[in-house]
């Protein structure tokens, strides 16, 4: 007889402190680490006992469920049990620029301290580059100009702007808002080497992946934080953190791959072109699915209509323009502003080249679902300056202290390779790649087109927003900030 229906709460995250009270009040036990589960989750495909079965056993069997996951991990080639196994780690203290390192990994969860609702002190990175060149002073002379003048543009922009909004100013639980915003323009000034913090979760499949990259990166202080992960890991969960070693593919392709662009002289001329881009747009549409309007609609046809979709294709192309229309207007119809798309929405992309500054793509990276790839950043492309700053009169202070930043780069980069980055500030800027489906792009708008995003960002998506309104005129007809959401409703249908 069918058993029915049964689901049981394994495990959930514990902080390890309380689990460290435990294991002091208690007699000594080895089960308290995730390779169980790895191991018991791991038998599921070839023991036909309950699982809550195969778990007491893995707990009861430490020593044996570990041989298990290295053997099906190492030997069978089976990584996936790993991630079965979490981890939470706290990151203090690390840079800016590494934690970019950090964030760039799809599939872990971050929370970081910000730097719009904090004040930042004077804690910043010193990177083990600059000591061993000799050029601390240089570096830490930039730095602490920088963030003398992060805290005077602050007590010049708070005010500023508590004037301007003083409906808002009068409400006490109101003004850390109007403070944030200061803060955010404020920090335009100072460093990549500024420290911040972050909790992170990840499993240990993707942990392992994270060690073996950071174990080849260019960046001292990220193969310090390998080291540190690697430590911590191995002690809680020694059997499914296993390839962690650099590899010469990680090490090596992508400085093999310059060399031999400039061997074959395709970047010639490269340094010439340079002079012009920082006017360049800082959004451009680079490529976009030629059809993605009939596209999506076959997609959608293809799921209710039960036909191949070489038939749904031909039918959405022949459809008239304003059936089409009405078609995706019925999509639309139910959808609230927490609502994105149907998953056939993804059956559209769009690549845009962005020249973005460090502020902005702090946060433009955590849409970690796009396709996202990054030049190192370059003063050739000039620095966001945020208005506030030159509605207040501060814009020759803070571009002052921008040269002093770039004279300060163009002394360490000779001596110090990349490490010469940590001195460049948020205003600073970088050329990305970013490929994203429609259906990503309507939660990029929504949330950082919307009312109370950050400026800076908010003007970068409501400029992609536009494009693929050009691009995709029916299906992108609903993007826009929540905020907008009620308005473009309203126009959409008529009401």
């Amino acid at each position: 007889m069918p058993q029915g229906m049964k689901v049981i709460l394994a495990g959930y995250n514990v902080d390890r402190e309380a689990l460290d009270e435990l294991r002091l009040s208690a007699p000594p036990r080895l089960d308290l680490t995730p390779e169980t589960l790895s191991a018991a989750y791991a038998r599921i495909s070839r023991d036909g006992r309950p699982v809550d079965e195969l778990r007491r056993t893995a707990r009861g069997e430490i020593e044996k469920a570990r041989r298990s996951n290295q053997a099906i991990i190492f030997k069978m080639g089976h990584h996936s049990v790993a991630e079965h196994a979490v981890f939470n780690f706290d990151l203090m203290g690390v840079s800016r620029l590494a934690i970019e390192a950090v964030e760039r990994f799809r599939l872990a969860s971050f929370t970081e301290k910000s730097q719009r609702y904090i004040t930042l002190g004077e804690d910043f990175v010193v990177p083990e580059e600059i000591v061993a060149a000799g050029m601390k002073p240089v570096f830490t002379g930039a730095v602490k100009a920088q963030n003398a003048l992060y805290h005077r543009l602050y007590r010049r922009l708070r005010p500023r702007i508590f004037a301007r909004h003083p409906e808002t100013a009068a409400d006490p639980k109101r003004q850390s808002l109007l403070e944030g915003w200061a803060k955010e323009d404020a920090r335009y000034a100072v460093s990549l080497a500024t420290e911040g913090q972050l909790g992170m979760t990840v499993n240990a499949r993707n942990l392992e992946l994270m060690i073996r990259r950071f174990a080849a990166h260019p960046l001292a202080e990220v193969r310090e934080l390998n080291r540190r992960l690697h430590d911590l890991a191995k002690e809680a969960a020694p059997s499914i953190v296993l390839f962690t070693e650099a590899t010469a593919f990680d090490a090596e392709t992508y400085g093999a791959l310059a060399r031999e662009a400039r061997t074959a002289g395709i970047l010639k001329g490269a340094d010439k072109a340079k002079a012009g881009t920082a006017a360049s747009l800082p959004v451009r549409l680079t490529a976009a699915t030629a059809d993605g309007d009939d596209r999506i609609l076959a997609a959608l046809l293809h799921t209710v209509a039960g036909r191949p979709f070489s038939e749904c294709l031909t039918a959405a192309r022949r459809t008239p323009q304003r059936r089409k229309r009405a078609l995706f207007l019925t999509v639309f119809e139910r959808m609230k502003f927490h609502d994105f798309p149907p998953r056939e929405f993804e059956h559209a992309e769009m690549t845009f080249e962005l020249t973005l500054s460090a502020s902005a793509f702090a946060q433009l990276k955590r849409h970690r679902m796009a396709t996202l790839t990054v030049q190192d950043y370059d003063p050739a492309l000039g620095t966001m300056v945020p208005p506030s700053i030159e509605e207040a009169g501060a814009a020759d202070e803070f571009r002052a202290v921008v040269e002093r930043t770039e004279a300060a780069y163009r002394v360490l980069k000779p001596a110090c390779g990349v490490a010469a980055s940590y001195v460049l500030t948020n205003a600073h800027r970088r050329r990305a790649l970013l490929k994203l489906n429609l259906r990503e792009l309507y939660h990029v708008s929504r949330l950082r087109e919307d009312a109370s995003a950050q400026w800076d960002i908010r003007a970068l998506a409501g400029a992609m927003s536009a494009e693929a309104r050009r691009a995709f005129p029916l299906a992108a007809m609903m993007i826009g900030g929540k905020d907008a959401f009620p308005s473009l409703s309203a126009a959409v249908f008529n009401k």
